[in-house]
């Protein structure tokens, strides 16, 4: 579920399958460059586990940590994997300049037309017991 994280307002609900993986993308505000940022849910917990960064430098990971490595893949993107981190609260604030996109299976959701610029955007899983 996408909500506003001042007033709780809410933006949308989608569906995450079992095993299934989300992600957001941006332009870095510091080195200008695409990142994206890819979560799964680990008993009802949103973890950070993969992070694909166009160039390497100001504002990205690039000392690694235990567990991390880091690879190229097809498209010359460096992709971090072992991030898994939770996170919480899951907040990004929808760019003023350049979008966020939400990407969940086949659908991109840009957060910037769905909430506005500079909303501070809350993600929260939630259990559906059956959904259609």
């Amino acid at each position: 579920m996408l909500s506003d994280a001042v007033s709780g307002r809410r933006y949308g609900a989608y569906v995450l399958e079992e095993g299934e993986s989300f992600s957001v993308t941006f332009v870095h505000s510091v080195n200008k460059s695409p990142v994206t940022e890819v979560y799964e849910e680990i008993d009802g917990d949103i973890y950070v586990t993969t992070c694909i960064y166009s160039t390497l430098g100001a504002g990205v990971a690039t000392t690694l940590e235990e567990g991390q490595s880091y690879t190229i893949n097809e498209q010359g993107q460096w992709v971090l994997t072992g991030v898994d981190t939770k996170i919480d609260p899951l907040v990004y604030i929808v760019g003023t300049v350049s979008d966020h996109v939400l990407e969940i299976g086949d659908e991109q959701i840009s957060l910037r037309d769905l909430c506005g610029r500079n909303t501070k955007v809350h993600f929260e899983v939630r259990r559906c017991l059956f959904h259609q």
